[in-house]
């Protein structure tokens, strides 16, 4: 990588220095506030008992909700305009977040006992009171208005359910019997996306920041860059793969596109790719990096929970789409590349594979480790944060990843933003959950769904996917699969549906408003990085992120694309799925390998013949396979005339001026 482009690590630690309001007394005391709840959760993971102490499950849950929604108000300010320091309102809110979750959890044993959520003492109302307007404020905070919105509207149900009409009536509460439910009750806020941040989430978001600062983000970039900068089209490939494996492994579209953007989109535009083009590829790279095991998104930990499968089974069935979809992104931009002759980087900027390899097998080995231990000791609280250890140790021995003083600042800093940020979020969506649940709502929606569907599946896919789309843009895709995953998915395994197919299907719905406007938060992020147009830069993410749009008909309808059933039709399934996203790739970008250039007519009889082996179909394969020797046979009896090699020779040119200005480069230092 050329010398004067600093590295991920480099740029992870100054964005957040630059973007943090935090200076000395409200710095340490985050990162008290998030140690503090780390140790908490190691704690109760691993049944220390340190000092005495193990509580309860629900105050285990009381406490760190207090903690960290304590750490919300340090970190998130109120408003865009309040981030140059932490006025005192917030340090109000902060300690008065901590009165009501210690006096919960020191009261967890006779909460359990003595039902508090039917019949409580007044002040276990008026802390529980306390609590879900300082939740709703940190919901504000960190997911938005629409968020705050929804919470509230669902969170309140339960106060007029008597009145509403049809399959929307539902059980009424009163308004302390509505408090005490949400809070002191197992099916809100602290019901199942709760426990799984505490039980799950808190170690895998250690791991990926002990990965970071440790140097991660520039082994996996170099990586990328010694397998395929070479390529035509090499940055491309490179900010594809490397963003590809950071997502996976930090689960957070934006804070990806900022760390590896500013190394990867002015390496694009350097070699040719236009400014908004290689915004949308950074964008779909990193959107898509939450949905590629082993680590994913948050969400895909609260997918097994409601499904009631080991993470593994979630991971395993995620795989294959996910490759299917950075497949679609490579196609397109080798493609994109060859049809206009961009060649790879120079090879001075091409570090050496075996050297990348010396240098970062740390990751690797962890990575390894953490992947073995999910997928056959199914061990998914422990896992991660073995891994965490089993990469520290090994950096202390090697001076260029040793974690120190200011790295471990940064990795404690980094989890405590990014577990607020899950807590005031999911404990918001809890309100969701306990007022569509305690109202007996859900399951009348879904029944109802079921009925004006009249067991037409099409229609029901079709019906989920706009309303998964539409969410998604005013909610965060945690939020936006809870959401669906109580109302919808219910329906859909009831039609006979595969269950994971059916949650993975609102998944991936949900995910696409990052990459299409007139939201997409992922592609305006990655325009501002490449000082590209945000609409144009949208609109290009979206039909590189086409694949987004199909895929999830197809694994939903097929199972086995998402690894289930026999593995003879899991390898038909998954050929004919990669030849079909290669065709839509060479449609979209007008360029047939072997082919050259193709015209507009052309265009569409690939395009046609990808579709044929989309629809999964033995006929339709046949059909597509047929069209597709077709037409290089047709090619090749016009003497290869069928398509235009000016971009090979173009490229070709390209690279011999490429390769001379690299030897006279090397010829003048040896001079």
């Amino acid at each position: 990588m050329a010398s004067n482009i600093p590295s991920a690590t480099e740029i992870s630690l100054e964005t957040d220095e630059k973007a943090s309001r935090l200076r000395g007394a409200s710095y340490w005391t985050t990162l008290a506030l998030g140690t503090l709840g780390l140790l908490l959760a190691i704690n109760q993971t691993f049944n220390l008992g340190l000092f005495g102490f193990q509580p309860l499950g629900n105050a285990f849950l009381y406490y760190l909700i207090g903690l960290f929604l304590a750490a919300t108000f340090l970190y998130y300010p109120a408003w865009s305009g309040a981030k140059d320091k932490v006025p005192a309102y917030d340090w109000v809110l902060a300690v008065v977040a901590l009165i009501p979750a210690i006096y919960l959890g020191q009261h967890g044993l006779q909460i359990i006992r003595e039902g508090w959520d039917f019949s409580a003492p007044i002040e276990a109302t008026i802390a529980s009171g306390a609590m879900l307007v300082l939740i709703l404020e940190g919901t504000r905070r960190c997911g938005g208005l629409i968020l705050v919105a929804v919470a509230l509207l669902f969170g309140s149900y339960p106060l007029f359910a008597d009145y509403m009409p049809g399959f929307l009536w539902g059980t009424q509460y009163g308004f302390g019997e509505t408090l005490r439910a949400h809070v002191l009750g197992v099916e809100s806020v602290i019901g199942i996306p709760m426990q799984v941040v505490a039980n799950l989430i808190i170690g895998f978001v250690v791991f990926g920041a002990a990965l970071t600062v440790t140097g991660g983000g520039d082994f996996f970039m170099n990586f990328a860059m010694a397998l395929m900068g070479r390529s035509r089209g090499g940055p491309a490939k490179v900010a594809v793969v490397s963003s590809g494996i950071m997502g996976s492994l930090s689960g957070s579209v934006i804070s990806n596109i900022l760390t590896t953007g500013p190394i990867t989109i002015p390496t694009m535009k350097k070699s040719g790719y236009p400014a908004h083009y290689a915004g949308a590829i950074e964008a779909c790279s990193s959107t898509g990096g939450t949905l590629m095991p082993p680590v994913m998104g948050a969400v895909a930990f609260i997918m097994a929970s409601f499904l009631n499968v080991p993470y593994a089974e979630v991971m395993i069935a995620a795989f294959l789409p996910a490759l299917l979809f950075y497949l679609a992104l490579l196609f397109q931009v080798d493609a994109y590349a060859a049809r206009r002759g961009l060649i790879g980087l120079p090879e001075s900027q091409i570090p050496r594979v075996i050297d990348t390899l010396k240098d970062g097998w740390p990751y690797l080995f962890s990575l390894a480790m953490l992947i073995y231990m999910l997928l056959f000791m199914r061990l998914d609280a422990y896992a991660p944060y073995y891994a965490t250890i089993i990469l520290l140790v090994i950096a202390v021995f090697k001076r260029s990843h040793r974690l120190d003083w200011r790295r471990l600042q940064y990795l404690m800093l980094n989890l405590t933003s990014s577990v607020a940020g899950l807590v005031s979020i999911l404990a918001g969506i809890g309100l969701v959950v306990g007022g569509l649940s305690y109202t007996g709502v859900a399951g009348a929606f879904s029944r109802e769904l079921l009925l004006y569907a009249d067991g037409s599946i099409p229609l029901m896919l079709a019906a989920g996917a706009i309303t998964s789309f539409v969410l998604g843009m005013g909610m965060t895709v945690s939020a936006c699969y809870i959401f669906l995953s109580i109302l919808l998915a219910p329906a859909l395994v009831e039609a006979g549906l595969n269950p994971l197919a059916s949650h993975l299907f609102i998944l991936y719905w949900g995910m696409l408003s990052y990459i299409t406007p007139p939201v997409a938060l992922a592609a305006i992020t990655a325009s501002g990085v490449a000082g590209s147009n945000a609409g144009r830069t949208g609109l290009y993410a979206m039909r590189l992120g086409s694949i987004l749009f199909v895929l999830p008909f197809l694994f939903v309808t097929n199972p086995a694309l998402i690894l289930q059933g026999d593995i003879g039709h899991i390898l038909l399934s998954m050929t004919t799925a990669i030849a079909a996203i290669w065709l839509v790739a060479a449609a979209l970008e007008g360029y047939l390998y072997r082919v050259g250039a193709i015209n507009p007519a052309m265009r569409f009889l690939v395009l046609a013949a990808g579709a044929a082996l989309i629809y999964p179909e033995r006929l339709s394969d046949l059909l597509g396979v047929a069209m597709v020797i077709a037409i290089y046979i047709a090619d090749a009896a016009l003497g290869g005339r069928l398509g235009s090699k000016d971009a090979q020779r173009l490229a070709e040119a390209k690279q011999a001026e490429q390769a001379e200005q690299e030897h006279n480069a090397q010829s003048q230092k040896v001079t």
